[in-house]
């Protein structure tokens, strides 16, 4: 059946929105696939080249392979980017965690928080 000749339908509508979703998601797969691939320090310059090629070539299979094969250290490694931004972030602005301490005791000693609180948020701080 051909959707065209059959004019604007709910049919129709359905698939241009289910189209506009795939090409949205895999785009959005694209981005992130390339970023991880270029933020990566433990793979050389030709392994990147070859994902690029295999990107670039064989689109949707070379995002489903790189998903594949190395899904769970994209996990890892946005965990660690954003640990280094907090922690560039806390150095920046001069956050430490004895000041936090420091003011957590003075709640403390104020009432404004109680001991169970004061556990819980310090424990918090000296993750």
């Amino acid at each position: 059946m051909f959707y065209v000749q059959e004019g604007f339908t709910y049919r129709n509508f359905l698939m241009d929105v289910l189209a506009i979703f795939v090409f949205i998601v895999w785009f959005w797969l694209l981005i992130s696939v390339a970023s991880d691939l270029f933020r990566r320090h433990d793979i050389s310059g030709w392994t990147k080249a070859i994902w690029i090629i295999a990107l670039i070539l064989f689109p949707y299979i070379g995002i489903l392979a790189y998903l594949i094969f190395q899904g769970r250290g994209i996990a890892e490694r946005n965990v660690q980017q954003a640990q280094h931004a907090r922690d560039e972030l806390r150095r920046v602005v001069g956050f430490s965690t004895a000041d936090e301490i420091e003011k957590l005791d003075r709640l403390k000693k104020a009432g404004s928080i109680s001991d169970a609180e004061f556990a819980r948020l310090r424990a918090r701080l000296v993750q």
